[in-house]
């Protein structure tokens, strides 16, 4: 019961203890047994070679029950010996139920498989400036404003609008002093004249100009330095300003940013670089398509998400600061083990299925897993292609499970922590194999014999010490690798590809 504490809420523990009450009553007419191991020998595991088979098709380990061995000696697995199966038996370790009953309990199984997971993140957004398009406008001598050019707050502005006229009074007498001088012929002190307009702040174009019409000019006028709207602006006519004094900001929006929200559970799905595409209330007939240009570095503290910044194309100006969004974000999509989502048995601390063994058998497994899109979860290590886990009806056959204090199939195929008693534990060996599957911290390998642990040929996971360690590989490539024999199973330390 400590278990079932452990893994369910009251309501689950109360559901689970008259599911558990059900299958208890239905045993005493139908015949619904709970064992482990071989039930044609009363549950002992350490009987002959052959279990008294007439004939047998195979030998296993219990509690890695879809590995099958040609010939009896010790699991690679567990500190014990294999079991055979014979025909007409059901190889399996677990809750085991009349298969003419499965029907009425609601029982359904599928497949593992693999797939590409189509997953597709929507989340809402809104539209913002652009705010590494900011133009601040400031004057480059104090004078007088004359004329605004009836400029307001919010304008949208094209580059090089005329935005304010400033009279300053002090260029009046540099621009005559410097027409004195040309004058005179002097070209080098005309030069060091024309230096000092500079300094003053007298544009290039405005200096060349006093020299061809040899008239000065104490009026310059302020243009937008970039195109956008008018964020700020902070100028009248007939005010004094100085110079460096901020009139304006303007603050483009082509392109413009779309900021999202996205729940922190789904950060790890999310890069920058990554497509997004927005669907507006203005034009429900159109998506808007962009790449994520930045992850903000913090998380909203109240919401739990995190902000994605994205650019979307806007040289019609349609698009305005402020707009909601829903946004759809699609994740790099890969090739892994799918399940229905309805087979996962969530309990807090781990994910479980219920692994459908022979006629009427059903083990507990534990599993790892990633996304879950399409109503399909993404299983990274605990279950290979093939085996079939119970969508339906599974919940009453966990809570049978926990309240036999059955063992769970732990993700490496090996119950954690026990030794394999072999003395072997913790040597590493060499050998050569082929890929078949690679799922998350797991590969499967086709190996030969490995006479040093007495196993023969076979197709059986590894644990991969670093899941770095399969990058490059694909199913099919010829491998030369070194494991280590740990209580929890076989783990890779080392994995090169060969050209054989």
């Amino acid at each position: 019961m400590t278990e079932t504490a452990e893994r369910f809420t009251p309501a689950q523990r109360t559901y689970g203890v008259m599911a558990a009450v059900a299958l208890v009553s239905i045993a005493a007419g139908y015949g619904l047994s709970i064992f482990m191991g071989n039930s044609s020998d009363g549950g002992d595991m350490s009987a002959s070679a052959d279990g008294g088979c007439e004939e047998v098709l195979y030998w296993y380990d219990p509690m890695v029950p879809a590995q099958r061995f040609d010939q009896p000696g010790k699991s690679p697995f567990m500190d014990m010996e294999l079991v055979a199966k014979c025909a007409g038996e059901a190889a399996t370790a677990g809750v085991q139920i009349d298969p003419g009953l499965v029907q009425n309990f609601g029982i359904r199984t599928e497949a593992a498989k693999f797939g590409v997971l189509e997953s597709e993140i929507t989340v809402t957004g809104v539209l913002a400036y652009n705010g590494r398009d900011v133009a601040i406008v400031q004057p480059r001598a104090g004078g007088y404003v004359q004329r605004t050019y009836r400029r307001a707050q919010d304008d949208v502005v094209s580059r090089g609008a005329p935005l304010v006229d400033i009279l300053v009074p002090e260029w009046g007498g540099a621009q005559r002093e410097y027409l004195a001088v040309l004058g005179t012929g002097d070209e080098a002190l005309a030069g060091a004249m024309r230096q000092r307009m500079l300094l003053l702040g007298m544009p290039a174009g405005m200096i060349d100009t006093v020299r061809r019409t040899g008239r000065a000019q104490t009026t310059i006028t302020v243009a937008a330095p970039i195109g956008g709207a008018i964020t700020m602006l902070s100028v009248r006519s007939g005010m004094t300003v100085v110079e460096g004094q901020t009139l304006a900001e303007i603050t483009g929006f082509s392109p413009i940013w779309l900021e999202a929200s996205v729940p922190e559970m789904q950060a790890a799905d999310i890069r920058v670089g990554q497509p997004v595409h927005a669907a507006l209330a203005a034009f429900p007939e159109e998506r808007f398509a962009g790449r994520i240009t930045a992850i903000l570095p913090s998380a909203d503290a109240q919401s739990r998400t995190i902000t994605v910044r994205a650019e979307l194309g806007n040289s019609s100006g349609r698009l305005k600061p402020g707009m909601f969004a829903q946004v759809s974000l699609s994740p790099d999509t890969r090739r892994a083990l799918l399940v229905p989502s309805e087979a996962i048995i969530r309990t807090g601390r781990r994910a479980i299925v219920m692994l459908k063994q022979g006629e009427g058998g059903f083990l507990p497994a534990e599993v790892e897993i990633g996304r879950e899109a399409g109503g399909r979860t993404e299983v990274l290590a605990g279950l290979t292609e093939g085996e079939e886990v119970v969508i339906s009806g599974q919940f009453l056959l966990d809570s049978e499970a926990s309240l036999s204090g059955l063992n769970i199939r732990p993700v490496s195929g090996a119950v954690s922590g026990e030794p394999d008693g072999s003395g072997t534990e913790g040597r590493t060996y060499q050998t050569t194999g082929r890929v078949t599957k690679i799922s998350g911290t797991s590969i499967t390998l086709n190996h030969p014999a490995v006479p040093e642990l007495n196993w023969p040929a076979m197709v059986m996971p590894f644990a991969l010490a670093k899941p770095s360690l399969a990058e490059g590989l694909e199913p099919g490539d010829n491998v030369e690798f070194t494991f280590t024999q740990l209580g929890t199973g076989p783990r890779i330390e080392s994995i090169r590809k060969t050209g054989q």
